[in-house]
């Protein structure tokens, strides 16, 4: 671990970033060039005084974990934060698989979009970054580990998700799911992380293994979908999916399909953050 290169390089990288970049206003009597420190902590998730250590050296070895928080925090492009993982005696993240992080190009979108729910997705669908008001309505779906952090491993295993949608809505988007991951399966042909994921649904549901034989392929774009919030009921969502050009990350942005929905997203921005379990995508 390179300690004071660490600390210098956060450092640069924190006032180097206009607040405005994340959503925080610049008002006049403001003395800081970038961020302050008790900013970056707040929108990585760690204490003051951890940031505050890193950026004087005296630090533990900060953990994968950490550090993903900090590259999003500082909206490191994939090249700094590799760097940043170098410094702090890590490996950085494989460009694939459980430790993948979200492209700080996505992960600033998420803030332009402001009170629009958007996340950003794997090409397996891992969620690997949300905004406010996508954890609002759907949950936070970041923390979920093994197999469930996958979308369609909850979809077809998750008795839940079905009673959420219904017979004939539960079926479009189940083959909507299966024809995605045939594509992803194409693209990315004798990954492991794949063919295992595929693997394993086709041993947890038999109703993934008859669609799968049906062979049948589509990249999704736009959809419809709806989502059961245990404050505010049933909301209608049109959903947009923008890819990168390399096909591995997606950003979803979820748009009112009607007068109501509109209304309900708008009384989840006041109610703000409850505790409640992630709802199916």
């Amino acid at each position: 671990m390179q300690r004071e290169q660490l600390a210098d390089f956060l450092r640069r990288r924190r006032e180097a970033i206009r607040p405005a970049e994340v959503g925080i206003v610049d008002g006049p009597r403001r003395r800081t060039a970038g961020l302050r420190r008790e900013e970056v902590a707040m929108i990585a998730g760690m204490s003051v005084d951890y940031v505050v250590r890193l950026e004087q050296g005296r630090s533990s070895q900060p953990s994968t974990q950490l550090l993903g928080a900090l590259a999003r925090a500082l909206r490191l492009t994939d090249d700094e934060r590799s760097h940043l993982f170098h410094l702090a005696g890590h490996q950085p993240p494989p460009a694939d698989g459980i430790a993948r992080l979200a492209r700080a190009g996505l992960v600033r979108l998420l803030d332009l979009v402001g009170d629009t729910p958007a996340m950003v997705l794997s090409d397996l669908g891992e969620v690997l970054a949300q905004n406010r008001m996508s954890i609002l309505l759907t949950g936070d779906h970041t923390g979920l580990t093994g197999d469930r952090r996958y979308v369609a491993y909850r979809y077809f295993t998750d008795p839940a998700i079905r009673d959420l949608h219904g017979p004939e809505e539960w079926q479009r988007h189940a083959r909507q799911q299966v024809a995605d991951l045939r594509a992803v399966a194409g693209r990315r042909a004798g990954d492991p992380a794949v063919t295992g994921l595929i693997e394993r649904l086709r041993s947890a549901s038999d109703d993934f293994r008859r669609l799968w034989a049906e062979h049948e392929v589509a990249v999704r774009r736009a959809d419809r979908k709806t989502f059961l919030h245990p404050r505010v009921g049933r909301v209608t969502m049109d959903c947009e999916t923008l890819v990168t050009p390399d096909l591995g990350q997606q950003l979803l942005v979820l748009t009112p399909a009607d007068a109501e929905a509109r209304e309900k997203l708008e009384l989840l921005r006041v109610l703000g953050v409850e505790e409640f379990p992630a709802l199916a995508q």
